[in-house]
């Protein structure tokens, strides 16, 4: 039976595995932030140790992203996918284990979330790389969307699922049900049957690494791109630190705050139906510009505006991101080697990793010193402005849709 054009991806028997172990992963990834918190208040009883382990994790995928795509390219994808679902699944075991023996300690929970930060680093640019390798390029924007929705609608039902569970069964079961999830992810991981790239010769780590940033930098749509995205996530911080302070002192406090934050996962949602649907021939003229909405939500908290307009808001800047993410993961595989393509997706997400936590650190400080309002306005200017005239560059309009459905670029 022939599937809608939305669903083609799924006729490709690589694609349809990948795709049905990324969405079982995607449900584990859902439930594990909220038993992480509980379990760590549960041992240290500290918000500072909270931190500590959230900050443990995120430093050790920053500092390990670029190994990572260097390994990526130097190894099959699928492969280094598995190997982290492998070690993933063994650390969130041993999560499990010392939480339900009662005999976990802080140090346990930061060796480990180093661990799985460390492995996440070799996962996301090897799975980035590998998607292309699954599916025909003309269904490539699907693909993503796909596997986009999955990770959407889980990020909306999982963290009240795990709070539920944590309160039933506790964190430690949670851990290993998310566990599971990895096995899943790595068994279906197993059972592609991948062509391999062509052999290339094998130089030096660094000299390896420097060909992934020159991949990106000798691309001026690419390296332009990246800057922009950079400053986009670097301002979206203030929506969520100065954010909950806006809900408190005006809109009601958490509940208020929690209907909000809901409406990011519902933005997700539609992004990702609609690139299901949609595939301009101008992509990065029309993804850029989507994400300009996003400045909505900021605004929206200046007012403040009623908590129903702020959800819209919302729905409508992150419908924005999410289409500008399916189309930016399309793109970029149909313009890089594929030899660098993972060296080129590290240093993608190495920016965005290091830019949001920036913003994190400075909205507060600068709110303090300005006023929430005026941080908000320019955090909205820094977010909105360079999207927008981006669109303006000639490499930017020179990426393309052809009639086959193919993206092609002047500046390759």
């Amino acid at each position: 039976m022939a599937l809608p054009k939305a669903l083609s991806p799924l006729v490709e028997r690589n694609f349809r595995l990948l795709w049905m172990g990324q969405a079982v992963s995607a449900a584990g990834d859902a439930l594990a932030p909220v038993a992480l918190a509980f379990a760590t208040l549960q041992i240290a009883h500290s918000a500072s140790a909270l931190g500590l382990v959230l900050a443990a994790s995120t430093t050790a995928r920053v500092v390990t992203l670029p190994v990572g795509g260097v390994w990526a390219d130097r190894l099959p994808r699928q492969l280094v996918m598995l190997s982290s679902d492998t070690l993933r699944a063994v650390a969130e075991v041993i999560l499990a284990t010392v939480l339900l023996s009662g005999h976990a300690q802080l140090w346990m929970l930061i060796v480990l979330s180093v661990a799985d930060g460390a492995a996440g680093a070799f996962f996301v640019p090897a799975s980035g790389a590998l998607v292309p390798q699954t599916v025909s390029a003309a269904r490539l924007q699907q693909a993503n969307a796909l596997i986009g929705l999955s990770r959407s609608t889980t990020s909306v039902a999982g963290p009240a699922l795990s709070g539920i569970l944590v309160a039933i069964i506790g964190p430690g079961w949670v851990f290993a049900i998310d566990a599971a999830t990895y096995v899943a992810s790595a068994i279906s991981l197993a059972m592609l049957r991948v062509p391999p790239l062509p052999p290339k010769p094998r130089t030096s780590f660094w000299a390896e690494m420097a060909a992934g940033w020159h991949a990106v930098v000798s691309r001026r749509w690419y390296l332009t791109n990246l800057f922009s995205h950079a400053l986009w996530n670097f301002a979206i911080a203030a929506f969520f630190v100065l954010g909950p302070i806006v809900a408190k002192q005006h809109l009601g406090g958490a509940s208020a705050w929690g209907l909000i934050s809901a409406s990011l996962g519902a933005g997700s949602i539609a992004g990702g139906l609609i690139a299901l649907r949609v595939t301009p021939s101008r992509p990065l003229v029309v993804a850029n510009l989507a994400l300009t909405l996003a400045a909505l939500q900021m605004l929206a908290l200046v007012p403040p505006l009623p908590t129903a307009a702020i959800m819209a808001a919302c729905v409508l800047g992150f419908t924005g991101l999410t289409f500008l993410n399916e189309v930016w993961f399309a793109t970029v595989p149909q313009l890089i080697p594929p030899d660098v393509l993972a060296r080129a997706n590290s240093f993608d997400w190495l920016l965005s990793l290091i830019a949001m936590p920036a913003g994190f650190a400075v909205s507060g400080p600068v709110a303090d010193h300005i006023g929430i309002p005026a941080t908000l306005v320019g955090a909205a200017v820094i977010l909105a402005l360079p999207s927008l005239l981006i669109v303006l560059h000639p490499a930017i309009r020179s990426v393309r849709r052809t009639p086959e459905g193919l993206i092609v670029a002047a500046d390759v």
